[in-house]
């Protein structure tokens, strides 16, 4: 294991030790790792699939208008942000030049496994009740599926490693529909799996509350 792994999974990884890694090429081009943030011992653990263009630059998750959608569909549900530990499947942006756009590029399975360990650290480290993943691909990573079928998912909590997992679309899912009625749907979809969260994590939950940033 690289030394810059070495590190106990009683900590959530941080921005030094995401910048240093080697593990896949993604590094290379993206402006910084990403590290996830909220309470060390958060009830309620949400996973994206990667950051996006501004969570890149800015080096924070859901930082962009899939993040600022999620905000939306967090109030509906009763949370706030600093309720939940936010963070993705892989830390470093993966995309691809047009022009001088940088667009989204999914992540492969290398990639995603590779950085399945920094998912496994903070998972450990924050011993969330719930995760809700968002999307197939933070879904497969959560579960240690190289496929899923989120659809058979969606209404169907399941548990992993002491953890129960609810899967749901990932907000960028929302803004790529083409209809109003498709958006609705799709964003309703996401606050009632939130809710769902919610009414999971209820039960009790020992451990101190505090933030962590990497």
């Amino acid at each position: 294991m690289p030394r810059h792994a070495e590190k106990s999974a009683d900590t959530v990884p941080e921005r030094p030790q995401l910048n240093a890694c080697r593990r896949c090429p993604l590094w290379r081009d993206a402006t910084q790792g990403v590290p996830g943030t909220g309470p060390a011992s958060a009830r309620l653990m949400l996973v994206g699939e990667q950051p996006g263009n501004e969570e890149d630059l800015q080096g924070e998750p859901f930082v962009g208008p899939a993040g600022r959608l999620l905000g939306e569909a967090l109030a509906r549900a009763g949370l706030q942000r600093e309720d939940v530990y936010l963070t993705n499947a892989v830390k470093h942006f993966k995309f691809q030049l047009r022009g001088k756009r940088r667009l989204h590029k999914t992540p492969g399975q290398l990639e995603i496994e590779a950085c399945g360990m920094w998912l496994e650290q903070e998972i450990h480290a924050v011993g969330p009740t719930v995760i809700v993943a968002l999307g197939a691909t933070a879904t497969g990573a959560v579960l240690g599926r190289k496929r899923v079928a989120l659809s058979a998912l969606l209404d169907t909590p399941v548990e992993k490693d002491g953890h129960l997992v609810v899967a749901t679309y990932h907000p960028s899912f929302v803004l790529r529909q083409r209809t109003e009625e498709g958006r609705h749907a799709a964003f309703e979809r996401i606050v009632a799996s939130l809710r769902q969260a919610v009414r999971l994590a209820a039960g009790p939950k020992t451990g101190k509350q505090h933030r962590v940033r990497g």
